[in-house]
């Protein structure tokens, strides 16, 4: 049967044109039975599934919000950016979707093999230049154009904006992206052929008042390695990895030959800054502690125990009487 859902006016409509006898339900019955046969267009391969795909949209919303912290903390205006759509597609229609003059940084993934190219709207891309050099944003689109200085200025801001891309891909890989072009005729461009599958994903973005989309394209070629790490089995794999009770053991082993620092504390008290100028050797300070009071025994920072001072043999020490109790830091 047909996976596709009928409204309530078109399951009415159909019971109508049956009821009327402007349709045979056995015909329809003759119909289900027949095969269907689905047509495959071997120039658009789909090497991607669906479960691939989420979790790329998953990565890249992520990626996404980080240039959003990040544009807006360069630009200091209003900045928005998110995923509008992530396809897989051949290369030649991505570069056949792009402005003809356009904005593209291609940058390396090592150790990941193959290119990634952001593509940024020539009218995004001048907005936020005309904000670095301090303008309202606003955008002339001359890409053809571009000096040597405003190509220097976009390349290193586009450059350091990407780097975010190793965090957003931090569960999924380690890489180190690199700027290794700047480009703005997608002509120059040819990183696999043409029927080569390509991820895109495709961002709008607000840069102020100018609003206009990102475009991430990424070859098959650079996600094929960490493709098995792209399925929602892989994550729940993971995320059900028990510790083993040989690295349970040890850890434990660590944590207890760790140091911690002791301390008895015999009193406090405060004294001007004016009377700490004057302290010389021989004065005496009084402490707001009593001589029969027990001491405050702290690991590190925080009061754990109550004790009282004494000596064993010719070494001074303090004697555990009680625990504190109570407190956000207590365990007990």
């Amino acid at each position: 049967m047909s996976s596709e859902v009928l409204s309530q006016s078109e399951i009415d409509a159909l019971l109508s044109a049956i009821s009327t006898g402007e349709m045979d339900a056995e015909e329809l019955k003759k119909e289900d039975t027949v095969k269907k046969v689905k047509s495959y267009d071997f120039k658009r391969a789909l090497r991607f599934s669906k479960d691939q795909i989420r979790s790329l949209t998953r990565l890249h919303e992520n990626f996404a919000r980080l240039l959003t912290t990040y544009f807006s903390a360069q630009l200091r205006t209003y900045v928005q950016i998110s995923v509008a759509s992530v396809d897989q597609i051949p290369y030649e229609e991505f570069i056949r979707s792009i402005p003809k003059m356009t904005i593209l940084n291609v940058y390396e993934v090592p150790p990941l093999d193959g290119r990634i190219v952001m593509e940024i709207n020539p009218h995004i891309a001048y907005a936020m230049m005309d904000r670095v050099l301090g303008g309202r944003g606003v955008s002339t689109n001359k890409v053809e154009n571009l000096t040597e200085i405003e190509t220097k200025i976009m390349s290193n801001l586009f450059e350091k904006g990407f780097e975010n891309l190793q965090e957003a891909w931090a569960t999924l890989t380690d890489i180190e992206p690199v700027l290794t072009e700047f480009e703005v005729n997608p002509q120059f461009v040819q990183m696999v052929s043409p029927n080569e599958t390509v991820i895109v994903i495709s961002m709008n973005s607000q840069i102020g008042e100018t609003s206009g989309m990102i475009n991430i394209c990424i070859p098959h070629v650079v996600l094929e390695p960490i493709m098995p790490r792209l399925s929602a089995h892989y994550w729940l794999a993971s995320s059900k990895k028990e510790r083993l009770p040989e690295e349970s053991l040890t850890l434990e082993k660590r944590i207890r030959n760790a140091s911690l620092p002791l301390s008895a504390e015999l009193g406090v008290t405060e004294i001007s800054i004016q009377d700490f100028l004057q302290l010389a050797v021989g004065d005496v300070i009084e402490l707001k502690q009593g001589i029969d009071r027990p001491l405050t025994i702290k690991v590190g920072e925080v009061p754990k125990y109550i004790g009282q001072p004494g000596k064993v043999g010719k070494k001074l020490a303090i004697q555990i009487i009680d625990t504190v109790k109570g407190g956000d830091e207590d365990d007990e």
